[in-house]
């Protein structure tokens, strides 16, 4: 019989539907792309190609906008928000409108275009998580700024259009709507029992362990309780923090390993599924002028690892519900079992 889970942060709906249930191999893979070497501008010695780097772990001899770098970031050359301008926000009539001002720049997470981010070093992933922490911290800078989005697409049905590895950041001069049910709900939550809903659900995952699905001393991989989708997967860190950019040096690591050994299992349980991962943190601190008053204590930035296994229809977009024909308990057991 399906069952409906309420996801406790957000009070979402999910239908857990087991008998139109799927095994891991009933999933049909998607080929990725080998993106053509001379026509693909994230490719070492196609600097050219892209507008000019904005940062680059390099070696210390290169030269900006050359060869010899090992992570590179350059602004979207298809932006979907613009760095120029004001904001100038403005009526008309009922309805309320601003310019399109923003941040899109693009994260080229290594110079091998086949090399995808759980194949690489741990140390190379932690460079990728360092370059996110920097170039988040140095919009926030930016007061037009309010929120700040780092998100993977990895194949074609999850948007990505270059098969490089890369991952993206967007800077947006509103803090968006579904952030806003995160947070709320977190705050009620700890006004109501003044307790984390996000180290209560940490500790619950941790002593149920039926969703657990990887951890290591400074985080845990579990499948959701309301998984939206077969086989999501989500991070969270152990210690207390609001803002992924107040991360500390030796959790970079910690966190390389996990999205390591998580995307690892994912690429081996499913033949490499086609994804998004999204990094969920809090807006910027000027933008809620104290009414998120508590955030520090009841709001936990977390990764969420998304694979597009199904398509989502006129239901899922029609009532916000979503149909997973997979448990997340399942989920995650299949997921432990898979050796890295």
């Amino acid at each position: 019989m399906p069952e409906l889970r309420k996801d406790p942060v957000v009070g979402r709906w999910v239908i857990v539907a087991t008998e139109r249930g799927k095994r891991p191999s009933d999933f049909a893979p998607q080929p990725i792309e080998t993106p053509d070497p001379a026509k693909n501008p994230f490719a070492e010695g196609n600097e050219h190609m892209t507008p000019p780097e904005i940062f680059a772990f390099r070696d210390p001899k290169s030269k900006p906008n050359g060869p010899n770098w090992q992570v590179r970031v350059v602004p979207n050359k298809f932006p979907a928000l613009r760095i120029e301008g004001d904001i100038d926000k403005e009526g008309q009539g009922i309805y309320d409108k601003m310019n399109g001002i923003g941040a899109h720049e693009v994260i080229i997470e290594t110079p091998n275009p086949n090399l995808q981010l759980e194949q690489q070093p741990v140390d190379a992933i932690g460079r990728v998580i360092e370059t996110y922490k920097i170039r988040m911290t140095d919009l926030l800078r930016d007061s037009r700024f309010r929120y700040i989005l780092v998100f993977k697409n990895f194949g074609r049905q999850a948007g990505a259009t270059i098969g490089h590895p890369h991952s993206q950041l967007i800077a947006t001069p509103v803090t968006p709507k579904r952030l806003k049910e995160k947070l709320v709900g977190a705050m009620e939550y700890y006004a109501y029992k003044d307790r984390s809903i996000f180290e209560d659900i940490l500790k619950q995952e941790i002593k149920e362990g039926s969703r657990l699905v990887y951890e290591n001393a400074g985080f845990v991989a579990y499948c959701p309780f309301a998984s939206r989708f077969p086989f999501e997967v989500t991070l969270t860190p152990r210690r207390q923090a609001a803002y992924f950019q107040d991360i500390h040096p030796d959790e970079i690591l910690l966190l390389a390993d996990a999205l390591k050994v998580t995307l690892q299992k994912l690429a081996k349980a499913l033949n490499q599924p086609q994804y998004n991962f999204i990094v969920n943190t809090a807006p910027a601190r000027y933008a809620h002028h104290g009414f998120w008053s508590t955030i520090d204590q009841d709001f936990r930035w977390h990764i969420e690892i998304l694979p597009r296994l199904m398509l989502i229809a006129g239901f899922e977009v029609g009532t916000g519900f979503y149909i997973n024909p997979t448990t997340p308990e399942e989920a995650a057991k299949y997921l432990r079992e898979i050796p890295v």
